[in-house]
């Protein structure tokens, strides 16, 4: 393996807008991020769904006079 071609890997703190503070290693220093599993909906269970039918039932309502035309 050759020399001095890695970077430096150094533990660092990763900082979250929510205020989530974590530690973890990698090659760059103070990570600033928008969005965690601590305030993501995904993890903290308030995801709202945009539609409450799925794509397949609409698109058999869209076409069901199609098949029927045929």
């Amino acid at each position: 393996m050759r020399n001095d071609i890695h970077p430096e890997y150094t533990d660092t703190t990763v900082k979250c807008a929510c205020g989530n503070v974590m530690d973890v290693g990698s090659t760059k220093t103070d990570i600033r991020i928008e969005i965690c599993s601590q305030c993501h909906p995904f993890f903290t269970g308030k995801q709202k769904l945009m539609d409450t039918e799925g794509r397949i039932e609409r698109f058999r309502k869209k076409y069901s006079g199609f098949e029927k035309a045929q």
